[in-house]
This record gives C-alpha cells, sequence and structure tokens, in this order.
C-alpha cells in the first residue's frame, strides 16, 4: 500500500464502522478491520472520524465582475477549500456572447489547470442561446460537463423562459443536469429601483439589499422553471436556494415525480438579514440574500428530511476594500461571501451537534448526493474499493473559533467571525495524498485534476 488509515470510525453507507483503509496509486483498495501489511505512510486516525472528501458543487474562484476579480484565485481558493476538508469543487465556464461554450470550457481550464490544489469540474454556463449553443450541450456532456447553469437574472447572463425551457427539453435527452440561480428579474429590477434612492438608502444603508430582495422573487422564479422542467422532463437543480416558500414548493414539486433539485447554503443555515443593519454590514451582501430566521429553520427541516439534497457554499470572495466601493449605495456591492473553508465544521457543529441532522445525513448531503447528481459517483463522495482515496480524518471534538486570522483563504474577514466551531479537519487526503494537516496546506499548486463527469444518478 501507499497509505493505510488505521483506527478510524469510517462513515459508510450502511452506518459508521471501525474499519482501516489502504490506498495504492490514488484508490481505495480495500476497507476492513485489522488490515494486515505495509506501507510508506500510516496514518493513525486514532478514533477519529474518516469521511468522504467533501465536494464542493458551486464555488466561484479567479471570477471577473465589475472591474475587479474575486480575491481568490483558483490556487489560494481550492489551498482553503483542502484545509477545510473539500477534495473536489465545481467552478463555472461562462460563455461570452458570439462565442462558444467549448471556448468557454477551454478557457477556464487554462486558467485552472496547474495552478488548482485539489480536483475540479466545471458547470458550462449558456449565456448567448441559440440552436448552435443547444446543441453543443450534448457534445459536452460527452467530454465530461453534463451540467449547466442558466441565470434567470442579471443582465448580461441572464437567459430567458425560451432558452431555460430549451435547455431542459435539450439535456432531457441525454441525462443531463440544468441549474438555476432563481430569481425573479423584471419583480426585482422593480424592487431595486424602488429603494434605490438617496432617502432609502441613507435611511436603510445595506439593508435596501435586503428590502428589495423579498422571499416571493425567488419563490416565483422556482415555481416558473419547475413548469419548464414538469413540461419537458427535464432535471432541474435549483442552486442557494434561501426562502421556506421555496423549500415548501420543491417539496410538493418533488411529490409529483417532478425531477427538480435543491442547494443550499451555511449562510442561509446561520446568519438571517439583521447582519445588514450592521456597521459592516454591506459585506454580508450576496444574492440571493441571508433571509429571516424561520427562512433558516425551514431549510434546515429541508435537509433533515430530504427536500434539500446538497448544501454548497456559493463561494465568492470579495476583500472588505472591495466591498467598501459601495460608498453607501447597495447596488453597487460587490455580491459574495467566502465560506469553502468552514463549509464542514460549521454544518457538523450546527446540525450534528445541535442535533439538526444525523451525521449520516450530514455526509449525504456534502460527499454523496453532490457527487450523485453531478455525475461524480461512486469515483468521488464514498468510501469504497475503486473511488478515489479523497479523505478527511475529521476531530469531532475539537474547539475552534473562528478567525479570519487563521483561514487560509486570501479574504480578510469572515461572515462566520467568532463562530465557535465543535469538531475540525485534522488531515485532507486528496487521491491518496496528504494535502492539508491540522488547518495548513501541505499540497502544491498542479495537483488537482480536471475530472470528466458521467449523467447524474437521480
Amino acid at each position: 500500500m501507499d497509505l493505510i488509515i488505521r483506527n478510524g470510525k469510517v462513515v459508510l453507507r450502511d452506518g459508521i464502522r471501525w474499519v482501516d483503509i489502504g490506498v495504492k496509486g490514488g484508490k481505495i483498495v480495500t476497507a476492513g478491520k485489522r488490515l494486515g501489511g505495509t506501507a510508506k505512510r500510516v496514518i493513525d486516525a486514532d478514533g477519529k472520524l474518516v469521511l468522504p472528501g467533501i465536494i464542493d458543487a458551486h464555488v466561484h474562484f479567479q471570477l471577473p465582475v465589475g472591474g475587479i476579480t474575486t480575491a481568490d484565485d483558483f490556487f489560494s481558493g481550492t489551498r482553503a477549500a483542502a484545509c477545510g476538508g473539500v477534495t473536489t469543487v465545481i467552478d463555472f465556464a461562462i460563455q461570452k456572447k458570439g462565442r462558444t461554450l467549448a471556448e468557454a470550457v477551454r478557457s477556464r481550464r487554462a486558467e485552472a489547470d496547474g495552478n488548482i490544489a485539489i480536483d475540479y469540474s466545471l458547470h458550462a454556463v449558456p449565456t448567448d442561446w441559440s440552436p448552435r449553443t443547444r446543441l453543443e450541450m450534448r457534445k459536452l456532456a460527452a467530454l465530461g460537463i453534463t451540467s449547466f447553469k442558466m441565470y434567470m437574472v442579471y443582465e448580461g447572463l441572464r437567459s430567458g423562459d425560451v432558452a431555460l425551457f430549451e435547455a431542459l427539453e435539450e439535456t432531457s435527452k441525454f441525462s443531463g443536469l440544468v441549474s438555476v440561480h432563481a430569481e425573479s428579474v423584471e419583480i426585482l429590477d422593480m424592487m431595486i429601483k424602488r429603494y434605490h434612492n438617496r432617502r432609502d438608502m441613507k435611511r436603510y444603508g445595506a439593508y435596501c439589499h435586503a428590502l428589495s430582495r423579498p422571499g416571493f422573487v425567488e419563490a416565483e422564479a422556482i415555481s416558473r422553471a419547475i413548469t419548464w422542467a414538469r413540461a419537458t422532463g427535464g432535471a432541474l437543480y435549483i442552486v442557494h436556494m434561501s426562502t421556506l416558500e421555496g423549500r415548501e414548493i420543491i417539496r410538493l414539486a418533488r411529490r409529483e415525480g417532478v425531477k427538480v433539485f435543491a442547494e443550499t447554503c451555511p449562510h442561509y443555515l446561520l446568519l438571517d438579514d439583521s447582519v445588514f443593519k450592521r456597521k459592516d454590514g454591506h459585506l454580508f451582501a450576496t444574492c440571493p440574500q441571508v433571509k429571516k430566521k424561520a427562512d433558516s429553520e425551514a431549510l434546515w427541516e429541508g435537509i433533515k428530511t430530504g427536500d434539500i439534497q446538497v448544501v454548497a457554499t456559493d463561494t465568492c470572495t470579495f476583500a472588505q476594500k472591495q466591498k467598501d466601493r459601495w460608498r453607501g449605495d447597495f447596488t453597487k456591492i460587490p455580491y459574495g461571501l467566502p465560506g469553502v473553508e468552514t463549509l464542514l465544521p460549521l454544518l457538523h457543529t450546527y446540525g450534528v451537534v445541535e442535533k439538526r441532522i444525523t451525521l449520516r445525513r450530514m455526509v449525504e448531503v456534502l460527499c454523496e448526493n453532490p457527487a450523485r447528481l453531478m455525475g461524480l459517483y461512486p469515483r468521488k463522495g464514498a468510501i469504497a474499493a475503486g473511488s478515489d482515496a479523497d479523505l478527511v480524518i475529521f476531530d469531532p471534538d475539537k474547539k475552534v473559533t473562528v478567525s479570519h486570522e487563521n483561514l487560509q483563504t486570501n479574504c480578510d474577514w469572515s461572515p462566520y467571525e467568532g463562530f465557535r466551531l465543535t469538531g475540525y479537519p485534522e488531515i485532507t487526503i486528496s487521491r491518496g495524498r496528504v494535502v492539508a494537516e491540522s488547518g495548513r496546506f501541505v499540497g502544491r499548486p498542479g495537483h488537482g485534476q480536471f475530472v470528466r463527469r458521467a449523467a447524474p444518478v437521480l
């Protein structure tokens, strides 16, 4: 063996068992009690949890927005991810007007390959809908990109109902997945204009961001997208769902047999819109924005019941100086939050430790379900013979207080600053190689590989 992990409490599909794990050539070759033989390295897990490597299915690294670029590039972002127990991320390749989806993928891979510290894939983002773009989707799926993100908002990115309908129709033919940023653009634009005036911005400050995006803006768009999924038979994945109304709409649609799946994020589970009333409230602006405590509780319940299948981060990191460019105008805040490094310990602390969800459910929404939906299973998201040796040795009792100074991200603040965590990754292993230990990165840029994905396992 290249590596043996002994004495760990391994989280498997059929429960938690005390087994040893043997690794060779970057793959798990065996998992059993009292594994014999020798290895180049032996890690004594000493009764700690051994989890599959976390899959963050929604990240934005090295993203240019409005004349600035996110603080985390592909290396710093995946370095931080590795220190948080994340071994695979999925970023985005955004089509430029007049260009092809394939060109977008080639361009994005040129930025990531050789720089990325853990394995990755890409969602293709159609922005210039045409018969050519529609035909490209099947070609990209054959090359290992089986998911396509479409925005219902944002000038320059937005896809209208016809494009969304036809994309769902097309992907249904080859078992692809259409993910959607669901907000109702015309109502949203109207609401933003309503609060975009000197009086309200002086009175409410960053809280205008919350006032201009009520829950029904998301709920209506989710309902409309589900209508097109129902009509076409396509598979729909709602990214960063933030509302109790959205969760209920999805619950009912799934009961009817619609192929719709939902992702939420830690900030929707752990924060509420009171943060926008803080002096530094503008730092917390993201889209959709964090909502009310009732929304958070409904989302936790949705994870518990299976109405929400995935928890990802939507990491989009802007430093304080970048956020400060708003100067009192909420429409000029760069939208996005850091979070890839704290995903696992936050969900463990406020989900498992506080008994909102089970440990097994946490592993499902962070590992197994994203692997299945994104066409990575069983190569990723499982501890089984033949799977990639992506593993996290996790100390469930370690106490950590979040401070941006101790994180590996390039961001100089954290939305979870001061949060007290119970449980933290001790060692992160990517394809058999230790890439992080005790919160410090020990891997190298270029270790990460682009992973070709298969059809989703729905």
